[in-house]
């Protein structure tokens, strides 16, 4: 019983009271807390959320959250999920020093100006404003000029609204994505692709051809898998050879005999 009524409690708690992140958590002492989810609560208020000084992973997603201010404390946070809320500034994380990884997607978020706080955030790597799998986004993103300016106003990110811009894999980011705007500008007509000469192909001829290394330890290890996928097939062929001898004579064992009168 006593279960079934912290769980009707949890449906919907509009403030953030240090009896709800206890009995989340397990944890007597507040500053004791690293990770916190607080999803789909119907908070409205984070309250005494900024008391939980060591926090390093949050979650704070669908709910109605206006007011950032409490986690203005939070110098350790370094993932903050605070998607499908209710927020039209930023302005508090400047604080969150540690922030690597922020997902305000799903919010009211109006200008390019409004993210100019997070500027100072040089461990800031990922960040999401607008996520297509739940039709998550900010007004924001409205702006043609939105990712451009984004990627230039935070040199240091490596990963943009789930898509990698830089490292490994970024080129096949772009690529797919220059395939899906190309699709999407209806460059075909009758169910063709309309040809223009004047296109250069994205990459070289040589982009696909496997480079061999010049380290002496891959090119023996790379010699030695070829030794062993030989025999393999040797070994392949002696056992299908066997396995047919083995056959045939089993179904000639099999056969009737005859005898003459």
């Amino acid at each position: 019983m006593d279960s079934k009524r912290e769980k009707d409690q949890d449906a919907d708690c509009e403030k953030v009271t240090a009896v709800l992140l206890k009995s989340r958590t397990g944890e007597f002492d507040l500053e004791s807390i690293l990770f916190l989810k607080l999803r789909s609560l119907g908070v409205h208020d984070l309250g005494c959320l900024g008391e939980c000084v060591n926090l390093e992973k949050l979650d704070l997603s669908g709910n109605n959250i206006t007011n950032l201010a409490p986690l203005a404390s939070l110098r350790l946070l370094s993932i903050l999920n605070l998607s499908a809320n209710r927020i039209s500034s930023i302005e508090p994380l400047r604080s969150c020093e540690s922030l690597q990884n922020l997902n305000v997607a799903g919010n009211i978020i109006s200008s390019i100006e409004n993210l100019h706080c997070l500027g100072s955030l040089r461990k800031l790597e990922n960040i999401r404003l607008k996520d297509n799998t739940y039709n998550y986004t900010n007004p924001v993103c409205r702006n043609v000029s939105y990712r451009a300016v984004v990627l230039e106003m935070f040199p240091n990110i490596k990963v943009l609204d789930g898509e990698r811009v830089v490292g490994r894999g970024s080129d096949l980011y772009q690529l797919c994505k220059d395939i899906d705007d190309t699709i999407k500008a209806g460059l075909y007509k009758n169910g063709q692709l309309i040809e223009h000469p004047d296109c250069k192909p994205w990459v070289e001829d040589s982009y696909w051809e496997i480079k061999r290394s010049n380290n002496a330890i891959i090119e023996e290890a790379y010699k030695q898998f070829n030794d062993v996928l030989h025999e393999c097939r040797l070994l392949n062929n002696r056992a299908t050879h066997v396995i047919s001898q083995t056959e045939r004579s089993m179904s000639l064992k099999k056969q009737p005999k005859q005898y003459a009168i």
